[in-house]
């Protein structure tokens, strides 16, 4: 299942080069990066070899191809939904993904996770984690494999985090039949086919499955999900769900189990280097070194936990206790902007905001005015990248280093938005926006190639989303 360039390429005179590595202090000098059969071979000053393509980089910044470790592709037509737009967690879910789902038929899903597959892809990421949970007895369309041949079709690395309940929440009650939930037996088989299908162990794959129940307080009785925890395992694959989002997953753990959130789940087995979880906003300070001693990791969506009014996960503070970052973009229908440079952007920002709100004056114990050295842009690419091969088990992501593989995105700061900076290298992450893609590397491919993807239409992109969310609200 692995793919690589049969080709050598230089990346030539780069500006700058971020690695995504703590090693190295997240840079390297290059100025010039040499790829041979999709691995980095070589960065350093180099002169191209006789009939190697050269990429000229001249005043661009190079950067590992970000990994995004949690998503909700189907939720790529539902962005800014009035009915949901100033709702916090619980009433959103109801108010939007939940009342729309059923409305999903094989083209407006495929239609969606095309739209979130590029919109990712023209920020410069690489990997794609999908926590997809949209599935219910006799669905009449595969949407795993729809999600993969999108992948697939723009040369994406693709993880689907196969997510299911075997009972609904009260508020989806009421709600279609589309929201039925799966037998224990039925969820777990459908796992077997799809990791018997897809799932490659290779350090390069390009196709992952990941056990990934929706929410373990709600979507699965805690023997199954103890259950479920042993059946993932035994077939090799790795553990993925939401968990301490809001007050409410601390509220309904102290009732229905008397404990926190995250000493639920180690009762279950669901904690460990092979586990991530996406948000973790709400956590107690036993709870914070519980999962820094099992090498658990988070995928850090702030976009979303802001959108929502959640909070802003105490990532420094878990980083600190042991925990590996990660972040994830997660659903457009929470994040208008479900990309990683907005994400990334958002993230540099709030971990600095969270110090800043955590800062107290010297009379009462504090000892700073504020959290600017929170977190660097060094920090955030290196979350951003080799962070998420770490939580995703990919091992052949290094980073911008030798030997890795050639997954890379190069960045042309020609917006006025990047204009006057001092060291461009910060540009992506500092000022947002979305810098021109000159390429983006996946595995030496080139997967887009002057801000453009082979085969994309974007306008036409746009006409059938319009279409489609006309569709939607009919």
């Amino acid at each position: 299942m692995t793919q690589a360039s049969q080709t050598s390429l230089l990346i030539s005179n780069a500006h700058s080069i971020l690695t995504g590595r703590a090693d190295d202090g997240g840079r390297a000098a290059g100025p010039d990066i040499r790829i041979v059969d999709g691995r980095i071979q070589a960065i350093g000053k180099l002169t191209a070899l006789p009939g190697e393509r050269v990429l000229d980089a001249t005043d661009c910044v190079v950067y590992p191809a970000w990994v995004n470790t949690h998503h909700h592709l189907f939720q790529s037509l539902l962005k800014g939904d009035p009915g949901g737009l100033n709702l916090s967690l619980t009433e959103w879910l109801a108010a939007t993904p939940y009342r729309y789902r059923a409305s999903f038929d094989e083209k407006l899903f495929r239609l969606a996770a095309r739209i979130g597959l590029v919109e990712l892809a023209r920020s410069g990421c690489a990997t794609v984690a999908d926590h997809h949970y949209l599935y219910y007895p006799g669905m009449p369309y595969d949407s795993s494999a729809i999600l993969f041949e999108e992948a697939e079709a723009l040369g994406l690395r693709f993880v689907l985090c196969r997510g299911g309940a075997t009972q609904t929440r009260q508020l989806e009650a009421d709600l279609p039949s589309a929201l039925r939930p799966e037998s224990l037996q039925a969820y777990q088989d459908d796992v077997a086919r799809l990791a018997a299908r897809y799932h490659d162990v290779a350090p390069d794959a390009m196709r992952r499955i990941v056990m990934a129940p929706t929410t373990p307080l709600y979507s699965v009785q805690p023997a199954e999900l103890r259950e479920l925890a042993a059946f993932g395992r035994s077939l090799g694959l790795r553990l993925h769900s939401h968990l301490s989002e809001t007050v409410e997953y601390q509220q309904a753990a102290r009732g229905k189990f008397g404990c926190s959130p995250v000493a639920f789940v180690a009762e279950h087995d669901w904690l460990g280097p092979d586990v991530w979880y996406a948000h973790l906003v709400k956590l107690d300070a036993e709870e914070i070194a519980l999962l820094g001693q099992t090498g658990t990791g988070i995928a850090h969506c702030p976009q979303s936990n802001g959108r929502l009014g959640s909070g802003i996960a105490p990532v420094r503070q878990l980083e600190a206790a042991g925990v590996t970052v990660s972040i994830g973009v997660d659903g457009a229908a929470s994040n208008e902007a479900a990309d990683m440079i907005s994400e990334t952007h958002a993230a540099w920002l709030m971990q600095r905001a969270r110090g800043g709100q955590d800062a107290l004056p010297g009379y009462a114990g504090g000892t700073s005015e504020g959290g600017a050295d929170a977190a660097s842009i060094e920090d955030v690419v290196r979350w951003g990248s080799t962070g998420g091969a770490r939580v995703l088990g990919i091992d052949g992501l290094q980073g911008i280093a030798v030997g890795g593989c050639a997954d890379i995105a190069v960045y042309a700061l020609d917006d006025p938005r990047y204009f006057g900076l001092h060291d461009p290298a910060i540009g992506p992450v500092a000022c947002g926006g979305r810098p021109h893609l000159k390429w983006l590397l996946v595995q030496g491919r080139a997967v887009v190639d002057n801000d453009s993807l082979p085969g994309v239409d974007l306008v036409q992109l746009g006409r059938e989303a319009r279409a489609a969310v006309k569709a939607l609200l009919a």
